[in-house]
């Protein structure tokens, strides 16, 4: 009765509105209270600040300056080796494995659309119909920015526009293609292997998501889909290596990685299994091209 209440309260609520105004509140620079709320975080949610540049409460002028927080240099080293993919995240496996042609499981009973995750455009769906995916849930402990698990060049990112559900496992289990329906950030790159998209799923509180080439996509939230094209080879292009930082989320969500037929093959991994960036995520099993 309490999680049907749960979900429901969700349908009901503004969440937009409730993710903006955390977001400034998580933006200011509120002094003591500031430092008091990262305090009761670390001790509630048993943050390892170890892993930090920097590890004292004191040293964050804002929360969200905690929140997306820097590693130390040697606190993740890329233990996948060129034929494999790197994991891109801190977090905790959610689902992967096949894309049944255009359909990715979500959870019992619960299936979404690729090409609607995607932005609905089915030429960038195309590539990615019967491939892989794998869907990473990001918990207020974990580090909260995004690497490349594999060398990758920008050829498209598409913005688009939903629902701000929490996607934590109830809702996850509980809401209807829950992915394809909130707020999202598309990046799909060409790699050595083939084509790779990382999605960036927004959610309850998460007040911004940001990609390395070109800061904050959102907030203000849109209302319609935008889709950029950038250049492979001139002026303007992103390349970025494995293990490079790709994006970062201002408060927890979810990631899908999708990737072509024939391009990986999962290590043996199960949902609710954390994964650690860099750390080997997958077998590359397609000759690497020219």
């Amino acid at each position: 009765m309490l999680n049907w209440l749960k979900i429901k309260l969700q349908y009901l609520m503004p969440k937009h509105a409730i993710s903006r105004l955390v977001g400034a509140l998580a933006a200011a620079e509120a002094g003591s209270l500031t430092t008091n709320l990262i305090k009761i975080f670390i001790k509630h949610y048993k943050v390892d600040m170890s892993e930090a540049k920097q590890s004292d409460a004191e040293d964050f002028p804002t929360f969200n300056a905690f929140f997306t927080r820097e590693l130390k240099e040697d606190a993740r080293p890329m233990k996948a080796s060129e034929q494999q993919l790197a994991y891109p995240v801190d977090g905790t496996i959610s689902q992967l494995g096949d894309i049944r042609f255009d359909t990715i499981f979500q959870a019992k009973g619960h299936d979404y659309s690729l090409t609607t995750l995607l932005g609905g455009d089915n030429k960038i769906a195309e590539p990615f119909k019967n491939g892989k995916f794998a869907t990473i849930y990001l918990s207020p402990r974990d580090y909260h920015r995004i690497h490349m698990p594999v060398d990758g060049k920008l050829t498209d990112m598409i913005y688009v526009p939903g629902e701000l559900f929490s996607v934590n496992p109830l809702t996850t289990e509980n809401v209807p293609g829950l992915f394809a329906r909130n707020e999202r950030v598309v990046s799909i790159f060409e790699t050595p292997y083939g084509k790779m998209a990382m999605v960036l799923v927004g959610a309850t509180i998460v007040a911004s998501i940001e990609t390395a080439w070109a800061g904050t996509v959102t907030p203000p939230a849109g209302k319609n889909v935008t889709h950029w094209s950038y250049p492979m080879d001139c002026e303007g292009a992103v390349s970025l290596k494995k293990g490079e930082e790709m994006g970062l989320f201002k408060l927890g969500s979810t990631i899908v990685a999708c990737f072509e037929p024939g391009m990986v093959e999962f290590l043996e991994q199960n949902p609710g299994d954390i994964t650690r960036l860099n750390d080997v995520f997958a077998n590359i099993t397609r000759p690497k091209q020219d």
